[in-house]
């Protein structure tokens, strides 16, 4: 297990040290998240309650639950929960048979779903391979969403660009979609999108300029080398509120 910072050291939070271990998707997931104070968040698959808690960072009130298939990830999240002095809900189930404390609805859904595809190798470290393998897909993730949110409720999730086509065919009921790529380096090809969209949405589909993560065309050595931005973002915890408009 190690007890790791995020925000510059706002945050604290257990992890396995081999297994599933949120990164910076985990924080621009959280920064991305449109929430207000008094708003209620259903983190689905929250893990060790990365996301969920840089959020609380954030945006102090917030009312959230996190709800979480592996029992040993939703105990980390509690315990960071508690130690970082956040109030977090976390329910162990699968959000294809949502528990029943959970069947309610939300101000926000927030989801970061696994991205590797079905098949392939497997991970030694179970926790790990059910964390980043999409067995289920995408949709049934946006379609669990959409059943959690109040009307004029807002989805924000992070996933692979290959999830693209699967994700904006599941929509439904979900409208004013508005997609952000997230660019490695510049002139790179984007790895990650971030979709924001509203439960009876109806203004159109936006496509919004990248956010690039990284300085220059290589690594810099030790150096992180984020941009601007992404410094302001993954370290210093600045909403990306901005970037969707």
């Amino acid at each position: 297990m190690t007890h790791d910072a995020f925000l510059c050291g706002r945050l604290h939070l257990w992890q396995p040290e081999k297994g599933y271990r949120a990164a910076n998707d985990a924080v621009l997931l959280a920064a991305a998240c449109p929430a207000e104070p008094g708003q209620s968040v259903l983190d689905l698959g929250c893990g060790a309650g990365a996301a969920s808690l840089c959020l609380g960072a954030r945006v102090p009130g917030l009312l959230q639950a996190g709800l979480e298939l592996q029992e040993d990830y939703a105990a980390l999240a509690r315990r960071n929960a508690t130690e970082n002095g956040m109030a977090l809900e976390v329910v162990t189930g699968d959000l294809t048979e949502m528990p029943p404390s959970l069947r309610r609805g939300f101000d926000h859904v927030i989801a970061n779903p696994p991205f590797y595809p079905r098949g392939g190798t497997q991970s030694p470290v179970t926790g790990r391979d059910i964390a980043l393998r999409a067995e289920i897909g995408l949709a049934p993730w946006v379609e669990a969403a959409a059943r959690r949110l109040e009307p004029g409720g807002w989805l924000t999730m992070i996933f692979s660009t290959e999830g693209l086509p699967e994700v904006l065919g599941s929509l439904g009921k979900l409208g004013s979609a508005r997609l952000l790529p997230l660019l490695p380096r510049e002139g790179r090809e984007a790895k990650r999108l971030i979709l924001r969209a509203r439960k009876g949405g109806r203004a159109g589909f936006r496509m919004l300029a990248p956010l690039v993560l990284h300085r220059g065309a290589a690594h810099e050595g030790d150096r992180e080398g984020y941009t601007p931005r992404a410094n302001e973002i993954l370290r210093m915890g600045a909403g990306l509120l901005a970037e969707f408009g």
